[in-house]
């Protein structure tokens, strides 16, 4: 179907009201639900192809997630979806208020190929939970799972609720020249704002779920085994290409070389003595991608790894050390699995580090001071993140999932996206028993020493 008359479709589907009745609703959570259940082989093989993830990888970081938000929004959304009765000021009575959440109609979803299902599908139950219709626009560089994508949604729902449009960067224009009632964006900077500038044109709301450089801080109370395995775990997972990834490793000097040994260690306890023989490691999306994080490793700084098969798409584990502010790794997410390395003194200088660069999407704190984990948490801007762990946060439908400043715009995750997609539309129902004359002019006399006892 022709982009336009795609979204000409879904308009008129939804002014039929037929998605804003709550049980229409739940029917499409659980038919999508059942389907994801039902075509997880299917999903996990398209996984496979795309990213060279281990079925065991596919579950755990997206079908098993993708299960696990449509199970809590199910069973949320009649108390999300149920209008709410607020206070309202004596100086208005006699009146009530109420807070109605209200879809707002025909939505865009723009998902990237790092987690090509998870952040396809994960936005699209916030749309649904909310009442929305919507077209989804997956990433042309994971062609398999876009394809396993399009045949799920359209094997639960007709086009003109929800529909899947796929190709590359002209269907992607063509999507963003229509006029969408929300616009949810998942990739990097530069195209977030594109996005941004086309959904000006129409005054159309955003959020953009960006990236950035997430950085690592280990201080000498750590535990460093710990430290070292959680570290390698959210580093190495999906091979890097993770937009909440630990970035680059901040350590103090003390501590350095022994953390270094561990992460060496936790590495190839997880991945064997050479990742590149492991089938289960997961290869960098495509050659472009492949060739950009080589070029990111400087031979003379390599402590670990370094090494990588273009046949395979596969790059070893890296560790940087001596790295510095200027070299090219620290110059751009690097979305791969190099870890450099820096280190300070004094926490000043850490928190500093951080302060002089743009907001990050994640940081990473591993301290046992309960007076520094305070402090990183109160004094530094970030999305979210984790202390004495990385990624999990993530995980947790209960916390918002989102960026600030150049690392996004928004947020979203289990009642956080049902809030995304909605409007929250404030209403006063006023008595028409009673009119208080104090509040109608002339502003003389008594009414205005009465305004003011009211208002104050």
């Amino acid at each position: 179907m022709e982009i336009q008359k795609l979204v000409a479709a879904q308009r008129a589907f939804f002014r039929s009201g037929a998605t804003r009745e709550l049980g229409f609703r739940k029917t499409a959570l659980a038919d999508l639900k059942r389907a994801v259940q039902a075509q997880e082989s299917t999903l996990l093989a398209a996984l496979r192809a795309d990213l060279g993830k281990s079925d065991t990888e596919g579950y755990l970081c997206e079908v098993g997630l993708t299960l696990e938000e449509l199970s809590f929004a199910e069973r949320h959304l009649p108390r999300w979806a149920r209008e709410r009765r607020v206070a309202t000021p004596l100086a208005l009575f006699p009146a009530r208020s109420t807070v109605f959440p209200e879809p707002y109609g025909v939505t865009l979803i723009m998902s990237p190929w790092n987690y090509p299902l998870l952040l396809t599908l994960d936005p699209l139950i916030g749309a649904i939970a909310a009442g929305n219709c919507c077209v989804v626009k997956p990433s042309a560089y994971a062609p398999a799972t876009s394809e396993a994508i399009r045949e799920l949604v359209s094997g639960c729902f007709p086009p003109e609720y929800v529909a899947v449009v796929e190709g590359g960067r002209q269907e992607n224009q063509s999507l963003l020249d229509q006029e969408f009632d929300y616009i949810f964006f998942t990739g990097g900077v530069e195209v977030g704002r594109q996005v941004m500038e086309k959904a000006a044109k129409h005054l159309t709301p955003v959020t953009l779920e960006l990236g950035g450089k997430s950085p690592c801080v280990v201080d000498t109370t750590a535990r460093l085994d710990l430290a070292a395995k959680r570290i390698v775990f959210g580093k190495l997972l999906n091979c890097g290409q993770t937009c909440v990834a630990p970035d680059y490793l901040l350590v103090e000097r003390r501590v350095k070389d022994e953390l270094l040994d561990r992460l060496r260690d936790w590495t190839e306890r997880m991945y064997g003595a050479d990742p590149l023989d492991n089938q289960g490691y997961v290869h960098m999306v495509n050659r472009k991608h492949f060739d950009r994080v080589c070029a990111l490793i400087d031979p003379a700084k390599v402590v670990y790894g370094g090494q990588a098969d273009p046949d395979t798409l596969r790059i070893q584990p890296t560790i940087l050390d001596g790295v510095s502010p200027e070299d090219p790794v620290m110059g751009e997410e690097i979305f791969g699995p190099l870890l450099p390395v820096l280190e300070f003194d004094d926490l000043d200088q850490a928190e500093n580090f951080i302060l002089d660069r743009p907001r990050p999407l994640a940081l990473y704190l591993f301290s046992q001071d309960k007076a520094v984990q305070r402090r990183f948490l109160r004094n530094v801007p970030f999305g979210g993140g984790c202390v004495n762990d990385t990624v999990l946060h993530l995980a947790n439908p209960r916390l918002p999932f989102g960026g600030v400043g150049n690392s996004g715009l928004g947020h979203y995750h289990g009642k956080y996206s049902f809030d995304t997609f909605s409007h929250t539309k404030g209403v006063l129902q006023t008595s028409t028993r009673l009119d208080l004359p104090i509040r109608y002019p002339p502003y003389t006399g008594p009414r205005e020493k009465w305004i003011r006892r009211f208002l104050k």
